[in-house]
């Protein structure tokens, strides 16, 4: 048994003494049929932003921004800003190229395919099929791209696991319309929905409806497409917005459910553990308050309704919410099948900091660091531990299975001079998650799927960076956008690789 007040670390975990449940026995070999991935975004990898009839998208106007800026990042955005980069140069803006997956992608999952992935996410661009967003009838040059896609995938026994909308609304939604606090976007985007759930029925099982959706209350912009100089209470349009965007996940549901009864269809959060930075109750009671504001998204996608204590929190702010008893119904009658989530810090907080409240989760900043644990060189807190927290806290919250859609390290890595990349630094940091997943596994959690972030690099999204490289396959493009685009394996290509053929038993 460990000294009081000594933290028990995956280490010694990993150094128990050896039991039917072992790394070594096949008794820990994760559930047959598990899902071990990787995951993107079409607005981070495709480019081609002015090809067969694409519109412009709000990631299209977000620049790049150095790292040494990262902290100062601002992400409310203005009209002006939005102006500027509809007219400024395009390599300023690295996701109108990305890594050019619109043309590579044969070769790209070919690669994938040696990887030995069994499942890949993707997302939908949602201005590939309707342009501007309001338009009547869809793009069939998109949509015949995606048949392509999903049906390369298929062909090398790759399940694609598909995002409706991952920061990729149509910017034209955005500056005629006021984004999804105005009810009109949702019906645009129930036509949008309804058109790729029923054009890929037979083609994908696994759906994720929103990417990061609780990213609506710190980034009002890329998740809702609010202009923050254009509102007069940012607060009552965003509650508006994350309500429109919550009852378009219930229909979108509903449809997936009615197109194909064997679809699955899941959403997902940003994950946001905190811990409090001391033991006084007030910093305690602020990290209980931050939980709730960042699973009220997951609460009502899995419950079906709004928590009690939201009703206050409105009132308290004189923020009133539009909603039908048909909305109430939907969001009653179609919850998700399960709950995707993206994992790869923690945090602390203490009195005084409320998430609901705030723009930005700069979990970076010296404001909300943890001291206990290591950070990468973004300053994002490496806390494999907390990874195992989080299961527990969904399995015991919501009882659903869970997928893991995002987790990795953003790293700089070197291409020495034979072209080999070495990445120890990536390997470990995925190892020890992995670890943790195996005995939130043990421990009785509903794991269904592995997706790690980026198989292969591609641009930052909140940066648009190419400098701060996840994948397990290198891309030769600079932040700018500039490079051969040649692919390269680093040294954990082969390492996932075995990983993939053992089912997690080698690690």
């Amino acid at each position: 048994m460990n000294a009081p007040h000594t933290p028990v670390t995956l280490d010694d975990i990993s150094a128990s003494p050896a039991s039917p449940t072992s790394p070594t026995s096949p008794a820990t070999a994760f559930p047959e049929g598990f899902l071990w991935g990787g995951a993107i975004a079409a607005n981070q990898a495709e480019g081609a932003w002015q090809e067969d009839g694409c519109g412009w998208s709000v990631e299209d106007v977000i620049p790049y921004v150095p790292a040494s800026d990262y902290a100062n990042l601002d992400i409310v955005r203005s009209r002006a800003e939005v102006e500027a980069g509809l007219a400024s140069a395009a390599d300023a803006y690295p996701k109108r190229f990305g890594i050019d997956f619109f043309h590579t992608y044969k070769d790209d999952i070919a690669l994938l395919a040696e990887l030995g992935l069994t499942a890949f996410r993707t997302s939908i661009s949602w201005t590939r099929i309707f342009p501007n967003g309001d338009e009547e009838e869809p793009n069939e040059a998109g949509l015949a791209f995606y048949d392509a896609l999903f049906d390369e995938l298929l062909a090398h026994g790759i399940q694609p696991v598909v995002t409706l909308s991952h920061y990729e609304m149509p910017l034209h939604l955005v500056t005629e319309y006021g984004g999804w606090k105005n009810r009109e976007v949702l019906r645009f985007f129930d036509r949008f929905a309804g058109t790729v759930l029923a054009r890929y029925a037979d083609k994908v099982t696994y759906w994720i409806v929103f990417n990061q959706i609780n990213t609506a209350l710190t980034d009002p912009f890329l998740t809702l497409g609010l202009l923050a100089d254009e509102e007069e209470d940012l607060d009552q349009a965003k509650w508006q917005a994350i309500h429109h965007q919550l009852v378009a996940n219930a229909r979108a549901v509903a449809t997936g459910h009615r197109l194909n009864p064997d679809a699955r269809m899941g959403s997902m959060i940003l994950d946001m553990t905190v811990y409090p930075r001391t033991p006084a109750p007030a910093d305690v009671y602020a990290a209980q308050q931050h939980d709730r504001d960042s699973l009220l998204f997951s609460d009502v996608m899995v419950r079906g309704a709004y928590p009690t204590w939201f009703h206050r929190y409105l009132a308290d702010r004189g923020i009133n919410i539009s909603m039908t008893k048909q909305d109430l119904a939907t969001l009653r009658e179609h919850t998700i099948d399960y709950l995707a989530f993206s994992y790869y810090s923690t945090a602390v907080v203490q009195d005084g900091f409320r998430l609901a409240d705030t723009i930005g989760w700069p979990a970076s900043q010296d404001e909300f660091r943890n001291e206990h644990v290591a950070a990468s060189d973004w300053g994002w807190q490496i806390d494999p531990l907390g990874l195992r927290y989080a299961f527990h806290v969904y399995q015991d919250r919501y009882d659903i299975p869970l997928m893991v859609a995002e987790n990795g390290l953003g790293a700089k890595d070197t291409v020495e001079d034979d072209g080999s990349i070495h990445d120890p630094y990536r390997v470990d940091y995925l190892r020890r998650h992995i670890e943790a997943m195996r005995e939130a596994v043990r421990d009785g959690v509903d794991v269904i799927g592995y997706l790690p972030w980026g198989p292969i690099d591609i641009v930052s999204s909140s940066t648009s960076e190419m400098t701060k490289r996840y994948g397990f396959i290198h891309v030769d493009r600079d932040d700018y956008g500039h490079g051969t685009g040649k692919r390269r394996k680093k040294d954990s290509f082969a390492w996932y690789r075995e990983v993939i053929a053992t089912n997690g038993a080698t690690l």
